[in-house]
Order: C-alpha cells, then structure tokens, then sequence
C-alpha cells in the first residue's frame, strides 16, 4: 500500500486499514489527502506484534496456523506475488 501511494499521481485516498499506516503515509507523502474509512481505525491484536515476537515464533515454531489445502492453495499466490522481488 505504501509503494502504491507513493507511486500514484492520484491525489487521495481512502484507507480502509489500521491508523498506523495512515501516518506514515501522510508523512511520507505530504501533497496528499487520506481518508480512513473508520474515525479511529485501530487494531488492538496487531498493537501487539513485535519483530522480536515474530523472530521468536519463526525460530520456535510454538505456535502453529494450520489451514485447509485449498485455502492454503489460493493464498499463496497473492504472497507469493508480494514477497517477489521488484
């Protein structure tokens, strides 16, 4: 989201994810207008993610997401597509 904003001539934009992002935006592109669609959109479980919590979920494997295959199939593109080199 941030590269697209960054790299569209659009003018503004409605945000419709966590408040977070909105202020990096508008700092990070300061001509441009933001609209969330909540007054305050917050998101109280991803005020709780820490690098050092996924460094350690990725090293212990604690705690496992186990999803159906054909979820797992139809999301993987998208990510795949995300995690790509530019």
């Amino acid at each position: 989201m941030l590269r697209y904003v960054r790299e569209s001539a659009a003018g503004g934009f409605v945000i419709g994810t966590e408040s977070g992002i909105i202020h990096r935006m508008k700092k990070e592109n300061p001509g441009k207008m933001f609209y969330p669609i909540l007054p305050e959109p917050r998101c109280p479980n991803m005020k709780k993610i820490s690098l050092e919590k996924v460094l350690h979920s990725l090293q212990t494997l604690e705690t496992r997401v186990e999803l159906p295959p054909e979820l797992m199939e139809r999301a993987r593109r998208p990510i795949e597509r995300m995690l790509a080199p530019q």
